[in-house]
């Protein structure tokens, strides 16, 4: 198991392999649908986006509300392929890591590989356990959209596993392939 920084990963998510285990720590941003979709208005219209894309990791994630003496409410990862119409521009524009759950298009791969970014999964019905490696939650745009609104988290040894690699691997394709045997 790989314990690694988010200031870490425009360098190091080179060196991860479809497989690896990380335990993740630092911050990372929430988005999903409704914000990529403004984000990338923001983005053709030159203006200024919520956080700086270049370096960071993005949690496809619509935490619930904290409760009492909670920083965070349940914090799951929601599925990735949604995002995958947006997702390349992101990694163009240099976004390092994306958290969430399920397959990518081949169009989001070749981003990742062109890129040199990753893609994690996080386990999709643990977002009760997964608030618990989560010590900051802050609104930072979009507040109007809830649960979706972009936050600013700070991840605390946050497990993930490698699912796409800059180097071409996939373990949804290894997998597939090892019980096709």
């Amino acid at each position: 198991m790989t314990e690694l920084n988010t200031s870490e990963l425009k360098e190091k998510a080179k060196t991860l392999k479809a497989g690896d285990k990380v335990l993740l720590s630092g911050v990372v941003y929430t988005s999903r649908d409704a914000a990529h979709k403004r984000i990338k208005e923001l983005l053709d219209k030159g203006e200024p986006v919520p956080y700086e894309l270049s370096g960071a990791a993005i949690y496809y994630a619509g935490p619930t509300a904290a409760k009492d003496g909670m920083v965070i409410g349940s914090c799951g990862p929601t599925t990735s392929s949604r995002m995958d119409v947006y997702a390349p521009e992101f990694l163009d524009c240099g976004l390092s890591a994306m958290i969430g759950k399920g397959e990518r298009s081949e169009a989001v791969c070749e981003a990742v590989r062109r890129n040199g970014a990753v893609y994690f999964c996080a386990i999709g019905g643990a977002g009760a356990l997964a608030c618990k490696c989560i010590t900051e939650c802050e609104v930072i745009a979009f507040e109007d959209l809830g649960c979706e609104s972009v936050k600013r988290l700070v991840f605390d040894k946050f497990p993930l596993i490698v699912a796409v690699d800059s180097l071409g691997g996939n373990i949804f394709k290894t997998g597939r392939e090892m019980y096709a045997m």
